[in-house]
């Protein structure tokens, strides 16, 4: 990927600063970048390395003002990130092309009835249960399984060892990661008089709508009755567990070892910090943020509320709340040393 600053610019529709025939080959950290690399600055925190960085290209906002000489040549964008997720996409294009040719493997186990898509691959020791059919121009990796009557849309990646399981259902353009698993049965058992517990059949299936994401090892389980639904645009990271019945509302995220369990209802645009708890059968209204290691107990109705704590209260609440109880030790022997002072005067010490 050689391309000049003046090409950058015109791609990213940004504004140039210093040498238009500076050349970049790829991307890398603003604090380890070198001479023919590319780098980025979106987080003040590091703004100290503009100063110091060797990359040839700067990627900056149109608000940045340098309080020091920059030595790399500025492209200035309307969005960083979102630029840089453009031109990284671009790079990874490159670099790891869109899988395997376009064919299926010979010691892929694929039922004769499978209906696969054109320019679609399907890798080495993958197995397709009857009844199940795979879109166009999908790359689905070594050692994934498919079940029974499966659906899986066009355009999308299956990484290594990912099971989707009988009846669920794959959008257009989504992409599970290593080891995901989608439509095991949910943790649903009835107890009994003995107090064992009998469990209860899940006759369900998992649906995720267009343009999902899901990551390594996460775990998405299908409903009893009806569908756990991913809608639109949803974007879940490693090691998070979606339980039956669950609906996420489109454009939600989910950071790494999130819990959300049964029949619960997220709205659309929330976003849930790593290691948030969510209870079952709630509702969290659109546009609610949660920051990390948060438990909601209880619906939230009003949209748009960034919540900390648990149980989470509103965030600037909880912060206002921590200055407080971080010192609480010192706070008790200071009203310990007032009580006995009012002892003494009650005593006429």
């Amino acid at each position: 990927m050689d391309l000049t600053a003046a090409q950058l610019a015109q791609i990213l529709n940004g504004t140039l600063e210093g040498d238009p025939n500076a050349t970049v080959r790829q991307p890398a950290r603003i604090e380890e970048a070198g001479e023919g690399d590319f780098a980025f600055l979106d987080n003040p925190k590091y703004e100290s390395y503009a100063y110091s960085t060797k990359a040839s290209i700067l990627l900056v906002s149109h608000s940045f003002r340098p309080t020091k000489k920059v030595n790399a040549t500025l492209i200035r964008v309307e969005d960083v990130r979102s630029s840089l997720a453009f031109l990284l996409e671009k790079f990874n294009d490159i670099v790891s092309p869109n899988g395997a040719p376009a064919q299926i493997a010979e010691n892929a186990a694929v039922h004769a009835d499978v209906q696969v898509g054109s320019q679609t691959a399907i890798g080495a020791f993958t197995v397709v249960e009857a009844g199940s059919a795979i879109g166009d121009n999908c790359n689905i990796y070594p050692q994934v399984f498919i079940g029974r009557n499966v659906r899986i849309g066009n355009n999308c990646k299956i990484y290594p060892g990912v099971r989707i399981h009988h009846n669920c259902i794959i959008g257009d353009h989504c992409v599970l990661h290593a080891n995901a698993v989608i439509g095991a049965d949910g943790f649903g058992f009835a107890p009994q008089e003995d107090k064992s517990w009998r469990k209860v059949p899940h006759v369900g299936n998992v649906v995720l709508e267009d343009h999902v994401e899901v990551g390594a090892n996460a775990c998405i389980d299908r409903a009893a009755l009806g569908s756990t639904i991913l809608r639109s645009g949803v974007k879940i990271d490693n090691l998070v567990h979606i339980a039956h019945s669950v609906e996420v509302g489109k454009n939600s995220v989910m950071a790494a070892q999130v819990g959300v369990a049964g029949s619960t209802k997220i709205g659309e645009n929330v976003q849930l910090g790593g290691q948030t708890g969510v209870a079952g059968h709630l509702t969290i209204a659109d546009g609610t943020r949660v920051q990390a290691q948060s438990g909601i107990g209880s619906s939230i109705k009003k949209p748009n509320q960034a919540l900390f704590g648990s149980p989470a209260i509103d965030y600037n609440d909880y912060v206002r709340a921590y200055v407080v109880f971080k010192n609480l030790p010192e706070l008790q022997r200071k009203v310990r040393a007032l009580e006995r002072l009012l002892q003494e005067i009650r005593e006429g010490k």
